[in-house]
């Protein structure tokens, strides 16, 4: 199947899964609407295999979503917010620390290249982009990319089939 049809299926199930309540439908219910939504038999192995990899994307982005709603109340409760910004400003170790955007700066890879999480209209943001500096702030470059959580759960899935093509092409070059 091509791309943009497997985008579109992804497309439709997210959008159906985020209108759901998850703790009455079912995988067989959504693939079901997606089917009958799209026009396309979503029943066939390798489709069926598709569309469950993406609810359960979807499942285990919400769920760390709500862990880390959940481990941010308790921060909260356990230090008044003038404390955390202190601290991270301060720079011990185990502070959280944010961009001048408020975004939280999850790694630096480099001196100019980070990976932070933020929101943006509502929408929660993992951005790998390039840095750089002017008037002594750190400023995004358009060098980068920002993807969705859902983007990012998929593109975590596949992480083991890059690694593979990775080896694949570096034991060619060898």
């Amino acid at each position: 199947m091509d791309k943009e049809t497997l985008s579109k299926i992804e497309e439709t199930v997210l959008e159906i899964l985020k209108d759901s309540n998850m703790d009455k439908t079912t995988e067989f219910q959504i693939r079901k609407y997606a089917s009958q939504k799209l026009g396309i038999d979503l029943s066939e192995p390798a489709l069926k295999k598709f569309v469950r990899e993406i609810v359960e994307s979807y499942l285990r982005v919400q769920q760390a979503k709500a862990e880390a709603a959940e481990v941010e109340e308790e921060e909260d409760e356990e230090d008044p917010p003038e404390k955390e910004e202190e601290e991270n400003n301060n720079g011990k170790k185990g502070a959280r620390e944010y961009d001048d955007e408020g975004g939280i700066i999850i790694c630096r890879l480099n001196d100019k290249r980070r990976v932070t999480l933020s929101e943006f209209k509502g929408k929660t943001y993992l951005s790998i982009r390039e840095y750089y500096k002017r008037d002594g702030k750190e400023l995004p470059s358009a060098k980068g990319i920002s993807l969705t959580t859902e983007q990012w759960g998929s593109f975590k899935n596949n992480i083991p089939a890059i690694e593979d093509a990775i080896k694949k092409m570096e034991s060619r070059l060898l």
